[in-house]
């Protein structure tokens, strides 16, 4: 009887020794900085799957920096509109708790079929329209509409001023302006110098009116 309870008793220990747990797995923080290959500037809110944690996802940021925990040997993938992709794996045996990389992704150059643009739908419109279609003037008969007075005149009331005609304009203008400085004519009722001199003039006119 106590055999079989030592045999039962060392059945349950194996088997509890069978079941713990394995030892826990080690995290490391993986780190790093996206831009592009060609022209090295950075490539903001890419998007990053691990592929190997059911397909988790982060982002990275505005200046293309990410970090995020990872488990060594899995499995990165990196993804954003215009570029490839780029997947990555973390070694096994890195050292230290921390992984850190530069990503650069490749633009996805997409070359389209050309197309072919026809303005007329059907032969019979294309014919129609050919037939009634006005030719252009030649070269010559457009440079002499370009060279007539009419289009001349138009240009001068339309076109603004240059810095040359703006300054010939100023100097002429400040050139009248001290020449007919000294021309300036006043009203001579407004100056009573002037009403004086008209007083005095009338009275020695009315005595010598009355002398004669």
């Amino acid at each position: 009887m106590r055999y079989c309870i030592a045999l039962i008793c060392l059945l349950f220990s194996l088997a509890a020794f069978s079941q713990q747990k394995p030892a826990q797995e080690k995290l490391i923080q993986f780190s790093g900085i996206i831009t592009d290959i060609d022209s090295t500037n950075v490539i903001p809110y890419v998007t990053i799957t691990n592929l190997s944690a059911n397909a988790k996802r982060v982002a990275a940021d505005y200046r293309g920096y990410f970090t995020f925990i990872v488990n060594p040997g899995d499995t990165i993938l990196f993804t954003a509109i215009g570029y490839k992709k780029f997947s990555t794996v973390i070694p096994e045996g890195t050292p230290d708790s921390k992984y850190t990389i530069m990503v650069k992704l490749k633009a996805n150059v997409i070359d389209l079929p050309s197309v072919r643009v026809f303005p007329w739908a059907t032969t019979e419109e294309f014919t129609r329209e050919f037939l009634s279609m006005k030719l252009a003037d030649d070269d010559m008969a457009i440079a002499k509409k370009n060279l007539s007075r009419s289009s001349i005149n138009g240009l001068i009331q339309t076109l603004p001023r240059d810095g040359q005609e703006i300054s010939s304009q100023n100097y002429r203008y400040n050139f009248d302006r001290m020449i007919n400085k000294n021309m300036v004519q006043t009203n001579p009722l407004l100056n009573p110098f002037a009403w004086g001199k008209l007083m005095q003039q009338i009275f020695d006119g009315d005595k010598k009116r009355n002398e004669n």
